[in-house]
């Protein structure tokens, strides 16, 4: 195990590569706070957040995500305003929970290493950096300013599903060198179909499986989540991501009640109490949803064309302004190949579409 890899509270060391043995524990990180805000248009109260930690943390959840859906800073025109301040909703995450982690998330070029440091000044102790799959090497500072401050390290490698297995374990290399305890493999578009994600988290294991853990994070643009969840956990990964009511961006997160219950009828330990997840989600989340998230003809056509999550809500509001189809907007910008942060190029593709209806008119 590396230098940067040594000493870290609560993270269990991590394993090789191979399949797993369906006896041992993995962790549970549910990010409803977090990915949830995407499909809440970033407006979660104090109430709320207290609520939904409480819950999680009496249900046995060790990690619980809270920050903007774009991550701390994230709150801004071009994203989204956040309703409150993400510091002060970090702050009452800590306040409320008693024995789970708080993890913040932050995305190097709008978060900023002070943005970490008053998170972990509010009680934050998992620092979250998620970089595009191939641009590992801008994660390498706020790794630093995390582990300087005494925080658990994860890395997540965003739309994996736009490069290979190999690449992408060179990837999560780069970040485990600069101090990741863990590395995961991320489907930000729902893309991934069953083989394709046990091929990387099986490339990311053999590659780092030996200095960190490897995790997923899977999203139901194609109904996958689940499933790929479990294919992870057979090949390696230690770390899996949910969200209560599946509440996410796009078509929404594999839901946290059902991966604790899968995980138990295939006798694969999370410490998670069923009844007290699923508790969680129809008692507390599901009262303050305007709508559950479902996979309908633009969350589809997402994962279908391999489009940022995120984009769905931008996308349905551009075609709302300019009269032109969701899912035509977000078939082009998967054509396109847009990453996370290009948000203010889907009123270009609008444009476009609403000019060539015209022209065609």
């Amino acid at each position: 195990m590396s230098e940067a890899n040594r000493g870290v509270r609560g993270v269990a060391p991590p394993q090789g590569a191979g399949m797993s043995d369906v006896t041992e524990k993995i962790r549970i990180t549910d990010s409803t706070l977090r990915d949830g805000s995407h499909a809440m248009a970033h407006r979660f109260t104090e109430e709320q957040v207290r609520g939904v930690v409480h819950a999680l943390d009496d249900a046995g959840v060790e990690v619980i995500e809270v920050t903007h859906g774009d991550g701390l800073g994230g709150s801004s025109f071009n994203y989204g305003f956040s309703l409150e301040d993400d510091v002060k909703l970090v702050a009452a995450a800590v306040d409320e929970a008693t024995r789970a982690k708080i993890a913040v998330l932050l995305l190097p070029g709008l978060g900023t290493v002070n943005d970490l440091r008053m998170a972990h000044d509010a009680g934050a102790s998992v620092a979250r950096v998620a970089t595009h799959c191939t641009e590992a090497d801008v994660s390498l500072q706020h790794f630093a300013a995390a582990r300087d401050l005494g925080m658990e390290t994860v890395g997540f490698l965003m739309l994996s599903h736009r490069v290979g297995p190999q690449e992408l374990a060179r990837q999560a290399r780069i970040m485990v060198d600069g101090g990741a305890q863990c590395v995961y493999v991320v489907d930000s578009a729902g893309a991934l179909v069953l083989g394709e994600a046990q091929e990387r988290i099986s490339a990311l294991v053999k590659e780092i499986g030996h200095e960190a853990q490897v995790g997923f994070h899977g999203h139901q643009n194609l109904s996958l989540g689940v499933a790929n969840s479990v294919l992870a956990q057979q090949n390696g990964a230690r770390q899996i991501d949910g969200a209560l009511c599946a509440l996410g961006a796009g078509a929404g997160n594999s839901p946290t009640e059902v991966l604790v219950a899968t995980f138990e009828r295939l006798g694969v330990p999370t410490g998670v109490d069923v009844q007290g997840a699923m508790a969680a989600a129809d008692d507390v989340v599901k009262p303050f949803l305007h709508r559950l998230p479902f996979a309908d003809r633009g969350a589809i056509t997402q994962g279908y064309a391999g489009v940022y999550s995120s984009f769905l809500l931008h996308a349905e509001r551009a075609a709302e302004r300019y009269g032109v189809p969701a899912h035509e907007i977000l078939q082009k910008v998967g054509e396109a190949g847009y990453v996370g942060g290009q948000e203010d190029m889907i009123i270009d593709v609008a444009l476009q579409l609403a000019a060539e209806r015209d022209r065609k008119s």
